[in-house]
């Protein structure tokens, strides 16, 4: 017998869907600007981590054959 939970698997959500409804205009914006920082920040991270494994790749690179 298959179990239930053995469906399709969901990729995970990191961040909590609230309800929007309730929430005036200012709340909104307020809300945007706090998504924009953070979309920001992971960038910058990726950004970091990105220059880290350049570095790593270009050390370990064999230099060419002669």
């Amino acid at each position: 017998m298959m179990d239930e939970e053995e469906g399709p698997v969901r990729k995970r959500t990191r961040l909590e869907r609230i309800v929007l409804d309730t929430m005036g205009i200012e709340e909104l914006r307020d809300y945007i600007a706090e998504l924009k920082a953070e979309i920001e920040r992971v960038e910058a991270d990726i950004e970091r981590k990105q220059g880290h494994r350049s570095a790593a790749d270009s050390f370990f690179r064999r230099p060419p054959s002669p």
